[in-house]
């Protein structure tokens, strides 16, 4: 294999940037252009100070250089970053250094799909690589840290062997009845059933809690013009993020920002004010309005307490009937004239607010997680699946498990069994590897970014 390098950190300016090199001539190449303070013998897990030189020895940067030796390093092979002075300049300086001494430039993932090829990781823990990185909330974090530390490796690896295991006395009793092995009884077959079902349902459970953490909850703010929707947005961000005026219709498209509570991310969008619009523009604005509270997890009413419901307030009512919402009414600092009859009979939580005065705010969060449960998401010893592959390799295992189970009922051919068994085996290796087509392996590592 070539030997691979990129720039691992971000662009732009900042206190130091790095440079990775991966591969056999990693050192080889290194010494071309790396003029080391300490000419003493390379070792693992250490450090050089030294120069950078280009062709005429010119000095690049002043770096320190992290070694390690192989097999002992992420890709398991021969390893070094360059830790320079940030800034795109001379990280892009130090990268064509290396790529005109011999290195190729790295695709996206490719030193995280070199540690999955060798072997230092399998495939969830891989992708668990790049949750690490999206993460939103500590929570969102800390699941992604034990799938990459193999909690859900662990469980499904666990679950695949029994099933070898129960598949090779079974295929022993098919082409072996001569010899003196214990027959695998139906009765065997079904209690084993019974068991790996009660885990992989456990794991695929776990996808609600884990969708939530990972994607997060989709929260929409609707209401009239000037009802308050744009200063809550404001409120709950703690910054000017959206344009506030005494003019009607000044929102004309969404804004989304996330927030978290209780350790799971929000996304909140503000949307153009609902009514009877006065041009092309606002009618399209209103049009995504009613779109996105469609497809919001929740949605969050905002109404003007100040003043008396009109049609297309009751519109609005009548929107949310049907979907989860919270009423907001907003504007408490005011005289009330908002009749609260046709409000309650909507039957939903109703929280009062002034954005204005920054009341009411914390009793909307405690709604909002009493809605979901968030304070019941447990992450600590669970292991909770949040990736969208793995919970359709799981249902697929699941449904192959309910065949051996029809199987049986209808006494039919063991060997038939043993089909449906190769089956679950196939789906729960796809999650690991072992079974995974390359056109996958290439699809889940182009997600990554380039330099991991």
């Amino acid at each position: 294999m070539s030997t691979i390098v990129a720039i691992s950190t971000s662009p732009g300016i900042g206190g130091i940037g790095i440079i990775r090199m991966s591969g056999k001539e990693s050192f080889e190449i290194l010494n071309k252009f790396f003029v080391p303070k300490n000419k003493s013998k390379i070792k693992g897990y250490s450090m050089k100070y030294g120069n950078i030189v280009d062709n005429e020895k010119n000095v690049v940067d002043e770096v320190l250089v992290s070694y390690f030796l192989a097999p002992k390093s992420y890709t398991t092979e021969n390893m070094c970053e360059i830790n320079s002075h940030g800034g795109n300049i001379v990280m892009n300086q130090i990268l064509e250094i290396c790529l005109r001494n011999g290195a190729v430039l790295a695709e996206p993932g490719e030193f995280t799909k070199r540690a999955f090829l060798n072997g230092r990781i399998d495939l969830s823990q891989a992708e668990a690589v790049v949750d690490i990185i999206n993460s939103k909330t500590d929570k969102e974090s800390k699941v992604a840290i034990q799938q990459l530390e193999g909690s859900l490796s662990e469980k499904i690896k666990n679950i695949r062997q029994k099933t070898v295991s129960l598949l090779a006395d079974i295929e022993v009793t098919i082409d072996y009845p001569e010899y003196d092995v214990e027959e695998v009884t139906e009765s065997k077959i079904s209690d084993f059933l019974k068991e790996i079902d009660i885990l992989l349902d456990q794991l695929e459970k776990s996808f609600l809690n884990g969708k939530i953490l990972k994607e997060g909850i989709k929260v929409a703010i609707i209401g009239k013009p000037n009802a308050g929707k744009s200063s809550l947005l404001n409120l709950i961000l703690n910054e000017e993020r959206a344009i506030v005026t005494d003019i009607e219709g000044t929102t004309r498209d969404s804004i989304e920002e996330f927030i978290h509570i209780d350790g799971v991310p929000l996304k909140i969008i503000d949307t153009a004010g609902i009514r009877n619009a006065k041009d092309e523009v606002e009618k399209i604005g209103v049009e995504k309005s009613l779109k996105i509270a469609e497809e919001s997890e929740i949605i969050l009413a905002i109404f003007d307490i100040s003043k008396e419901l009109d049609e297309e307030d009751k519109k609005i009512l009548e929107m949310i009937k049907q979907k989860n919402a919270i009423i907001l009414l907003n504007k408490i600092d005011l005289e009330k004239r908002l009749n609260l009859t046709e409000i309650k009979d909507c039957e939903k939580p109703i929280i009062e607010i002034s954005v204005k005065n920054k009341e009411g705010v914390d009793k909307l969060y405690q709604q909002i997680s009493k809605e979901f449960k968030l304070n019941e998401i447990a992450i600590d010893g669970e292991t909770i699946v949040s990736n969208n592959r793995h919970k359709s390799l799981i249902i697929s295992a699941r449904q192959h498990v309910k065949k051996v189970q029809e199987t049986i009922e209808q006494n039919m051919p063991i060997d038939m069994i043993s089909s449906y068994l190769k089956e679950i085996i196939e789906e729960l290796g796809k999650i690991t590897g072992e079974n995974v087509t390359e056109d996958v392996i290439n699809e889940i590592f182009s997600k990554f970014c380039l330099g991991k």
